[in-house]
C-alpha cells in the first residue's frame, strides 16, 4: 500500500526546475502589486490576523531594482501568521534547506516557521518547524539546513502523515508564525537552497511491533523503497540483528542476526522477510521487548526501530474468565504512579513525536479530533491507524490496550464514505428515540469496524439561545426532549462502543457576551442560574444519561456561577464529585475536553491538581503529554493529589476497558468494513432526514409536490454536500462543496420531478416551470466560530439567498427549503406558499426530497422556538412572553389524523387492559362524519373528548409505547394548529407529551383551540 501511496504522490509532484548545482530556488516572491496567489493571513480573531501587503524594498541587500516585499503588520492576541499554500506539490529534496530575507525589529522575540511535508494538501501535511530570534533591526537572511527541523509537537491538522520523517518530495509549502505581540516584518525572496546529499532507499517493516506469545515465531518483513520509485540500479544488502530490550536472548527468545539480499532490477516496494523465534521459560512474566535493527549502505532505516514483544502471560487481570472487578484488582496493584499517570492521559493522534510515544509515556488514550484522519481518508485506512498504535501500547510492560476516540456526532463523520444523518437539531425534530436509538446502532458499527471503541457523543445540551453556535448539536430547548433522545446511548453501547455524555452542564445556558474564549460570543461562556434551574433545565438529560449507564461524560469548556462568581466546569468539584459522582451514582470515568485544564485560572500544576481532585479521571491534553504525566507525577508525590484519587481514577478508566474485550480483541474488526456508508445504513439515515423536514407553512396545500411537476430550483444549499451536512463534518469546522459522497437536495428532486432547472442564483428563465423550490440557509461551523456576533456571523439569510427568494417566489408559486443549525430571519412570508425548515440533513438527500414529493408524509416537529425577530432572543417554552413565529412544537402533517387514529387504536389493542380501554375511547373519534375530505377534523369537539380520555389512560397504562402516545397528541396538534391561537400552550403541550403527561399534553392542545 505505502509504495503504490509513494507512486501515486510522486505522479503528482512538480520537479523544481533544472538550476545550477546549488543555485537557489524560489518558492515566493513578491514582485506584483497584491499579495501572491496562494500566500494569506490567519490568526485566532480578526485583530490577530496580521494585515499583508506588497511595498517596494529596494534597500534589501542584493535586491534587484524596483523590488518588492511583504509587509506584515500584526497584533497577535493568541496565534497569528501567515502561509503560502501550493496547490500543486513540489519536490524539495534535492535541496539542502529553507531560507528567507526578514526585516526586523530587533524585538529579540522568537518566530517560528514551518514547512508541510507530504499528506494529501497543505491543509493535511506534517508539519515540521524551525526558528529564529529577531534580534536584528534591518534585513538578514535566515538559512536553516532541512535536516535542522523538528516535527510540531503542539499541533498536527487532521490527515496529516505521522511518520516523523520530513521526506521533502511532496512539499505544501510553508507558513511564518508570528509572535505574541504587536510588530511589523518585512519580507523577502523565500527559496530552498544548496544540494542535498544522495538520497538514500527507505526501509520498512509490515508492522511496527510484532507481539507474540511464548514458544512462538515473528515474521518480520523488510520493504525497500527508493527516493525516485524506480527499481534499484545495484545490488542492495539490508543486514538485521535483534537488539538489547528487556527480553533475555538465550533463555527468553533466539537472538537472530542476518542480511537480505535485493539485486539489482528490484522494483521499489519490494520486500523480504526474516524470523525471530521465542522460547518458553515457565514464569509469569510481563511484557519484554525484542528490537530490531536494520541497516545497509545507501539506506535509510525506519524513523523508529521496529520490536518483537513477548506478551505479558500468567497474571490474573488477563485471565478473560474472572469477574472485571477482579482483574481490574489486580491490575492496579501491578501498576507503577508512572502507569496509572499514562492511563489518565489522553494525547491527539498527530501530536506524537513518535509513534512509540504510545509506550514511552505509558499513554491510555488517544484521539482523533474533528478531521484529524489518517493521510488516505478511508475506512481501511483508518483501521491500519488505529492499529498501528494499539501495537505500539503491547510495548509497555502491562500491554494495557489503548482505547482510542472520535468525535462520532452525527455518524461516523471524520471518514469520507461514512454514513452522515442529521446533526442533533435534525433528529430532535424527528421526535423519535427509536431512530435516535438506531442512529447510534449505525454510528457504533461503523465506528467499531475501523477500530475505534469510544465515541465522544451524544451531546445532551439543552440550548436556550439560537446565536449559540453550537444549537445544531442540540437536540432541542427543552430538556424532556432531551431526555428522551439519551436513547442513543443505548444505540452506541449495546453494540460496543462507549458513549459521552456531553458537556455537562449548562453548556446550553451561556449567557450571549459572556464567553472568556477570544472573539466568540456565547460559546464558553457563563451560566448564570440558581441551583434548581440547572437541575430542572440541564441536568436533566445527564441523570436520564446515567441511569441508562453511559460509560464516560465530559465537562464543558463554559463555567456555572450560582451567584458567587463563575466556575469553570472542569473545576467544578461540587457538580462532578458530589453531584454527578455522587448522588447521581455515575460509575463510568469522566474525560475532560479538549486542552480544557488549561482555562482554569493558575499555572499548569495548578490546572493539573485542580481538575483531578475536582472530579476528573482523564485529560484530552491533547498536546502536553509529556507535561501532564510528569506533573500529575508531581503532584501526588509532594501531596496534592491522593493516590487514592488516582487509584479512583484509573479503576474507573481500565473498568470501561475489560468491558469493551480491549484486553482480548485490541484491534479493528475488519469483517465489517464493507459497513461503513453501506446502502442499508444510508436507508436509516434518508429516513431520518425524511423524518426530521418541518412543514411550517403550506398555504394551499401546495405540499406535496406533484410528479410530473417542472420544478425551478435556486439557491445556495440546492447542491452541496458539504452545506447540508454542516459542521463537524471531515473536518472540524465541515466545509462546502462535495466533501464526502452522497445525495444533494438537487440531485434528489431530479430523481422525482419530470423536469427541473437549476440556477443557483436564480438567474436562468424561470418561465414554464410549475413551481419553485428555493435552498437556501447557512455555511458550515462549528463550536464559537458559529456563534452570532462572531466576525459579522447573524441569523439572517445571504443577500443572495434572499435575491433567490424573490425573484423565483415572484414568479411561480414556492417552497422555500431552509438549511441550518437553526432557526433563521425568514422575513415576509406573504409571497411564500410553503416553508420548511429542513435543518442539515446529512448525505442523503433523498430524504428531504422524500416528504417534499408526498413518498412519506412530513411529520417532524420544531425542537427549536422559531423567532420572528432576532431581537427576541433567547426565547424558549415556557417563557413569560412568548410571542414567536412558529413556537415550540410546530409541525404541519400532511398525514390524516384519522388514518394516525386507526393505526394507534390498533396498536393499543395489543398492549394492557388500560391501553384497550384507551383503544375503545379512540373509536368514537374515528367515525367518518367526524372528519373533512381534506383530512382535517370536522367535528373538533367531538374528537378533542376522546383524544383526552384515551390520553388519560394511556397516562397509567404500563404497555403504552411513545410513539402511540405522540400519535394521539399529535391529531390534537393539528387541531390547535388550524385554530391557529395560544402558541405559548402548543409549546407547552409538547413538553408535556416529552415529559409523558399525555392528558395534560391534550388538554393545553384543546385550550389552545379555544
Amino acid at each position: 500500500m505505502w509504495a503504490a501511496l509513494a507512486a501515486l504522490m510522486t505522479s503528482l509532484v512538480v520537479a523544481p526546475p533544472a538550476t545550477a548545482a546549488g543555485e537557489p530556488l524560489t518558492i515566493t516572491d513578491f514582485q506584483s502589486d497584491g499579495v501572491p496567489a496562494g500566500v494569506y493571513a490567519w490568526g485566532n480573531d480578526a485583530a490577530s490576523t496580521p494585515v499583508l501587503t506588497t511595498e517596494p524594498a529596494t534597500d534589501r541587500p542584493g535586491a534587484p531594482p524596483a523590488n518588492r516585499a511583504l509587509k506584515s503588520v500584526y497584533a497577535v492576541g493568541q496565534w497569528g501568521g501567515w502561509s503560502h499554500d501550493l496547490t500543486v506539490p513540489q519536490d524539495w529534496s534535492p535541496y539542502e534547506g529553507f531560507s528567507f530575507w526578514v526585516n526586523g525589529s530587533g524585538s529579540g522575540q522568537r518566530i517560528f516557521f514551518e514547512v508541510k511535508d507530504g499528506g494529501g494538501g497543505a491543509g493535511s501535511a506534517e508539519l515540521f518547524e524551525s526558528s529564529f530570534t529577531d534580534d536584528t533591526a534591518g534585513w538578514r537572511q535566515v538559512r536553516v539546513p532541512f535536516s535542522s527541523f523538528t516535527r510540531r509537537t503542539d499541533h498536527q491538522p487532521g490527515g496529516a502523515p505521522t511518520d516523523g520523517a520530513l521526506d521533502l518530495d511532496v512539499m505544501w509549502g510553508y507558513a511564518m508564525r508570528l509572535p505574541t505581540a504587536t510588530g511589523t516584518l518585512v519580507w523577502d525572496e523565500v527559496q530552498v537552497y544548496g544540494t542535498a546529499p544522495p538520497r538514500p532507499v527507505r526501509l520498512s517493516t509490515d508492522a511496527p511491533v510484532y507481539p507474540v506469545d511464548e514458544q512462538g515465531r515473528a515474521e518480520v518483513r523488510v520493504t525497500i523503497i527508493t527516493a525516485t520509485g524506480a527499481p534499484l540500479s545495484t545490488d542492495l544488502a539490508v543486514d538485521y540483528r535483534t537488539g538489547t530490550g528487556t527480553a533475555t536472548p538465550g533463555a527468553d527468545y533466539t537472538a537472530a542476526q542476518g542480511t537480505l539480499t535485493f539485486p539489482a532490477g528490484t522494483a521499489s516496494g519490494a520486500s523480504k522477510a526474516f524470523t525471530v523465534r521465542t522460547n518458553q521459560d515457565g514464569q509469569n512474566e510481563v511484557a519484554e521487548t525484542i528490537p530490531i535493527e536494520l541497516s545497509g549502505t545507501g539506506t535509510r532505516p525506519p524513523a523508529e526501530a521496529p520490536a518483537i514483544v513477548i506478551n505479558a502471560h500468567g497474571f490474573r487481570y488477563l485471565n478473560a474468565r474472572l469477574p472485571v472487578k477482579k482483574r481490574v484488582a489486580d491490575l492496579l496493584r501491578r501498576m507503577t504512579l508512572e502507569e496509572k499517570a499514562g492511563q489518565m492521559t489522553q494525547a491527539e493522534r498527530g501530536a506524537l513525536a513518535k509513534q512509540s510515544d504510545v509506550a514511552t509515556y505509558l499513554l491510555g488514550s488517544l484521539l482523533s479530533g474533528g478531521g484529524s484522519a489518517p493521510a488516505q481518508n478511508t475506512p481501511r485506512a483508518w483501521a491500519d491507524m488505529v492499529d498501528a498504535f494499539q501495537l505500539q501500547a503491547q510495548r509497555t510492560r502491562l500491554q494495557v490496550p489503548l482505547i482510542y476516540g472520535v468525535d462520532a456526532v452525527h455518524g461516523h463523520n471524520n471518514v469520507a464514505g461514512a454514513t452522515i444523518f442529521p446533526h442533533n437539531v435534525g433528529m430532535g425534530a424527528t421526535r423519535d428515540p427509536a431512530l435516535v436509538e438506531q442512529q447510534g446502532k449505525i454510528t457504533a458499527r461503523e465506528v467499531k469496524a475501523t477500530g475505534i471503541p469510544w465515541d465522544f457523543a451524544p451531546c445532551l445540551c439543552v440550548s436556550r439561545d439560537d446565536r449559540w453556535g453550537r444549537a445544531y448539536e442540540s437536540f432541542g430547548e427543552d430538556p424532556a426532549l432531551v431526555t428522551r433522545m439519551a436513547t442513543i446511548i443505548d444505540g452506541l453501547q449495546q453494540n460496543g462502543v462507549l458513549a459521552t455524555a456531553k458537556h455537562y452542564v449548562g453548556d446550553g445556558g451561556t449567557a450571549y457576551g459572556s464567553s472568556t474564549n477570544g472573539d466568540f460570543t456565547i460559546d464558553q461562556g457563563i451560566t448564570r442560574t440558581s441551583r434548581e434551574e440547572l437541575e430542572a433545565i440541564h441536568l436533566a438529560p445527564f441523570t436520564e444519561a446515567v441511569k441508562r449507564g453511559v460509560a464516560t461524560v465530559m465537562p464543558s469548556f463554559s463555567s456555572v456561577d450560582f451567584g458567587a462568581g463563575p466556575l469553570k466546569m472542569h473545576a467544578h468539584g461540587e457538580l462532578l464529585n458530589n453531584v454527578l459522582k455522587g448522588r447521581l451514582g455515575f460509575k463510568g470515568f469522566v474525560i475532560s475536553d479538549w486542552q480544557a485544564i488549561d482555562q482554569i485560572p493558575g499555572d499548569y500544576p495548578s490546572d493539573v491538581r485542580t481538575s483531578v481532585n475536582a472530579g476528573l479521571d482523564m485529560i484530552m491534553v491533547p498536546y502536553a503529554y509529556p507535561a501532564f504525566t510528569s506533573t500529575l507525577k508531581a503532584e501526588v508525590e509532594a501531596g496534592r493529589v491522593t493516590m487514592k484519587r488516582v487509584d479512583d481514577a484509573v479503576t474507573r478508566i481500565l473498568m470501561q476497558k475489560f468491558r469493551l474485550g480491549l484486553f482480548e480483541r485490541p484491534y479493528a474488526d475488519r469483517s465489517r468494513i464493507g459497513d461503513v456508508g453501506s446502502a442499508a445504513h444510508r436507508a436509516v439515515a434518508r429516513t431520518a432526514a425524511a423524518k426530521s423536514q418541518v412543514l411550517l407553512k403550506n398555504a394551499d396545500g401546495l405540499l406535496p409536490l406533484r410528479r410530473d411537476a417542472r420544478v425551478y430550483v435556486a439557491g445556495s444549499n440546492a447542491d452541496d454536500i458539504g452545506n447540508q451536512s454542516g459542521g463537524w463534518t471531515i473536518s472540524w469546522q465541515g466545509s462546502s462543496g462535495p466533501i464526502t459522497p452522497g445525495t444533494t437536495i438537487l440531485s434528489a428532486i431530479r430523481s422525482r420531478a419530470a423536469g427541473v432547472t437549476y440556477s443557483r442564483d436564480a438567474s436562468a428563465g424561470l418561465a414554464g416551470h410549475d413551481v419553485g423550490v428555493v435552498v437556501v440557509g447557512e455555511t458550515p461551523y462549528a463550536e464559537g466560530q458559529g456563534d452570532v456576533g462572531r466576525a459579522g456571523r447573524t441569523l439572517d439569510l445571504s443577500a443572495a439567498d434572499r435575491a433567490a427568494v424573490e425573484r423565483v417566489c415572484g414568479a411561480m408559486k414556492c417552497a422555500v427549503l431552509v438549511v441550518s443549525g437553526r432557526p433563521m430571519v425568514l422575513g415576509d412570508l406573504s409571497g411564500v406558499e410553503a416553508v420548511v425548515a429542513s435543518w442539515l440533513p446529512g448525505t442523503e438527500g433523498d430524504g428531504v426530497a422524500d416528504p417534499l414529493f408526498g413518498a412519506v408524509p412530513y411529520t417532524g416537529r420544531l425542537p427549536f422556538t422559531w423567532f420572528r425577530s432576532a431581537e427576541q432572543l433567547p426565547i424558549n417554552v415556557g417563557d413569560a412572553a412568548y410571542d414567536p413565529l412558529f413556537p415550540y412544537g410546530w409541525g404541519l402533517r400532511t398525514d390524516r389524523g384519522q388514518d394516525r387514529l386507526k393505526a394507534a387504536g390498533a396498536g393499543l389493542g395489543a398492549g394492557d387492559n388500560l391501553s384497550k380501554a384507551a383503544a375503545a375511547a379512540l373509536t368514537p373519534a374515528l367515525h367518518d362524519r367526524n372528519w373533512n375530505a381534506d383530512g382535517s377534523a370536522r367535528d373538533p369537539r367531538a374528537v378533542l373528548s376522546a383524544l383526552g380520555t384515551a390520553a388519560s389512560l394511556l397516562d397509567r397504562s404500563k404497555s403504552d409505547a411513545y410513539a402511540v402516545g405522540d400519535a394521539v397528541v399529535s391529531v390534537a396538534r393539528d387541531i390547535a394548529q388550524r385554530a391557529g391561537k395560544r402558541p405559548d400552550l402548543q409549546a407547552a403541550a409538547d413538553h408535556e407529551l416529552a415529559a409523558g403527561n399525555l392528558r395534560k399534553a391534550v388538554d393545553l392542545l384543546a385550550q389552545s383551540a379555544g
